[in-house]
């Protein structure tokens, strides 16, 4: 008979009490079962106090702060507001929910979800490039060129004027103007030889206070495009305050004329260069945007 009242309840752990409970108590501190006197965590000296009651604080702290907003008044904190101007509600929340609009990137309440509620058509993307700025910057690059292409054209049709090293000159004359460019090229006699890469360069009337328009130099194809520029600028005497943080009215870029497009200045030289090729010193002309150039 003992033995099945010992299969029912539990005996108290707590030391020197071993009473047998029909409703034990556990401890969520140190998990331990206690009978009805010694229960709390006082009554039994619970070498764990405090470990329950942390425990769930802490889980409700981070439910605050990481899960879904709660029940009752939203404020910035727990909630978002719409992004149409004139709303007032707070989306996602347990109440209302938030839609976000894939083509202008911002979310809002179930009243202003459709791109005619909040006039999507005129507002721009969210991390969007605004079309303008492009516009500007495309402007800037195609007068530069032009001017740059009107100097060529004029020098080309003087009498003994050298031809303009472009993609249209014929094999023959590219591999004597890469002997050419090889025989009279400047540059840092410590670059080994394998690693030069051979240029001509020249510099737009923009580019102000140049003593030398043109010249061939040679550089290293592991140089960056921004270090490959500081050195053209030096090597034709250029101004070159791109370190100096004047804006982009005053830096200079590198276009590639066979390759018809703005050099990036973290590319490696070697990679969209070739022996033999023309770089031009452009200055104000913007960053070299994704088909800014149309050649």
């Amino acid at each position: 008979m003992d033995k099945d009242l010992e299969t029912i309840g539990a005996h108290c752990q707590y030391t020197y009490c071993n009473q047998l409970d029909f409703l034990p108590f556990r401890c969520e501190s140190c998990k331990h079962t206690f009978c009805l006197d010694h229960r709390t965590e006082t009554a039994h000296k619970c070498v764990c106090a405090g470990a329950w009651a942390a425990a769930r604080r802490k889980a409700s702290e981070t439910t605050t702060t990481n899960g879904p907003p709660q029940s009752g008044k939203p404020t910035p904190a727990t909630a978002t507001q719409c992004s149409h101007p004139q709303c007032k509600t707070y989306i996602n929340t347990f109440s209302a929910v938030g839609v976000a609009c894939e083509t202008c990137n911002r979310q809002y309440c179930l009243k202003h979800r459709l791109g005619e509620e909040h006039s999507c058509a005129t507002l721009v993307p969210l991390g969007a490039r605004p079309a303008s700025l492009v516009n500007i910057q495309k402007q800037k690059a195609l007068g530069a060129l032009s001017t740059f292409r009107t100097l060529l054209s004029n020098r080309k049709n003087k009498p003994g004027a050298a031809s303009l090293r472009g993609r249209e000159a014929p094999i023959s004359s590219a591999v004597v103007t890469l002997a050419d460019v090889r025989r009279t090229a400047k540059g840092d006699v410590k670059i080994p030889a394998d690693k030069r890469l051979y240029l001509y360069v020249e510099a737009e009337a923009a580019t102000t206070s140049s003593k030398l328009p043109a010249g061939n130099f040679f550089y290293n194809k592991e140089w960056s495009v921004g270090r490959m520029l500081d050195e053209a600028a030096k090597g034709l005497q250029v101004q070159n305050v791109n370190n100096r943080g004047g804006g982009e009215k005053e830096m200079l870029r590198v276009y590639h004329v066979q390759g018809g497009r703005l050099l990036e200045f973290g590319e490696k030289a070697g990679a969209g260069l070739l022996n033999g090729n023309t770089i031009v010193l452009l200055r104000g002309v913007g960053p070299a945007v994704p088909d800014l150039i149309a050649v």
